[in-house]
């Protein structure tokens, strides 16, 4: 798939060949549904309560008495069949759990298949340096422009170019996010897809195009890093173990 690359005045400058099958192929809906409800359920708090008698804020006495009105017996206006009333069977749990789980390699296919569905619609814009030299809005909104951005867009900025974040983040159909955290949820709440040439490929050749058994063979990312790092701290506790002896050798001569 030949996709065009742009610069920031809009014109095409190249094009970035990217292989469909490292995608996926075609289009698999149910799979990004899957990852797209799953993204979304997590973001869920579950906070959510709500009041019983005693917590409702109100006065306890008895709004009229007992005998002689010819209405039904009350007593105070915290009960549930008033307007500012507590609930009759109020939500006590402080926290509930709405998280929903998703194998790593299907959350993976499906982020790269969401991906696949914006180039097939034409909604993805490349472009070769997405960097401003000054944190202007009005730079980046006449960018925007160029670009033809009519609808919302999600915008892929690295975390050290603080002044294309600081332009980008005080237009309300913008939206931010870092290249290596691209998922199929926030693709999808967008039309648009900006995302800078090197840090597409740094993305398709990343932790994330590791979809089968290399995954867990020869892990890339975070899960690499941390293997690393208990093999170096191994290594330095063994020099250490080897110094300790030295030295106790020749303590004992």
């Amino acid at each position: 798939m030949q996709v065009p690359v742009y610069n920031k005045s809009g014109s095409q400058v190249s094009t970035l060949t990217i292989d469909e099958q490292s995608l996926g192929g075609t289009i698999n809906a149910a799979l990004i549904k899957q990852a797209y409800v799953r993204y979304h359920s997590n973001l869920r708090q579950g906070s959510s309560r709500t009041q019983k008698r005693s917590e409702v804020n109100g006065s306890s006495r008895k709004i009229y008495k007992q005998k002689g009105t010819g209405n039904a017996r009350h007593g105070d206006k915290n009960a549930p069949i008033f307007k500012g009333g507590a609930h009759a069977h109020s939500k006590t749990r402080t926290r509930e759990d709405y998280r929903l789980d998703m194998p790593k390699k299907m959350r993976r296919k499906a982020n790269r298949n969401a991906l696949l569905a914006k180039l097939v619609d034409n909604e993805v814009r490349i472009i070769d340096e997405l960097k401003l030299t000054a944190p202007k809005t009005r730079d980046f909104q006449v960018f925007m422009d160029a670009l033809k951005m009519d609808k919302t867009a999600l915008v892929a900025i690295s975390a050290d170019d603080t002044l294309t974040r600081n332009a980008a983040r005080n237009i309300d159909s913008i939206s931010l996010c870092r290249p290596e955290h691209l998922n199929c949820f926030e693709m999808l709440n967008h039309r648009y897809l900006v995302i800078g040439k090197a840090e597409l490929e740094a993305w398709l050749n990343g932790p994330g195009s590791q979809t089968g058994k290399d995954a867990k063979i020869a892990p890339m990312g975070a899960v690499a890093k941390s293997a690393k790092a208990v093999k170096s701290a191994k290594a330095a506790n063994s020099d250490g173990d080897v110094k300790v002896a030295k030295a106790v050798k020749k303590e004992a001569k």
